[in-house]
């Protein structure tokens, strides 16, 4: 894969505090006509970290934009939902541990 391709799957957040945070897109998934999107942690080195995935709830920021934005989701039910759907259309890409 080159470098190219390896920044299409990158996305870029600000955090709490302003800082720009590196994800890869993993997915997205729909869920009760919701989308959420299944993102992967980047470190500085441009390498992916192990450990968990961070799912947000994509809201649409305004109507006539095609500019989306990413919430976090507070319902540990709605979380675990999208996680086993990830999971399961995933299980042979990845080694999940419970």
């Amino acid at each position: 894969m080159n470098e190219n391709q390896e920044l299409d799957n990158i996305i870029i957040l600000n955090d709490e505090e302003g800082n720009e945070v590196k994800f890869e897109f993993l997915d997205l998934v729909e869920l009760d006509d919701e989308e959420y999107v299944v993102l992967l942690p980047v470190t500085e080195e441009g390498e992916e970290e192990e450990g968990e995935v961070v799912i947000l709830k994509v809201e649409d920021t305004d109507e006539d934009s095609d500019e989306e934005s990413y919430v976090s989701i507070d319902d540990e039910d709605t979380l675990n939902k999208v996680f086993e759907i990830f999971k399961e259309k995933f299980k042979d890409d990845f080694d999940f541990v419970d």
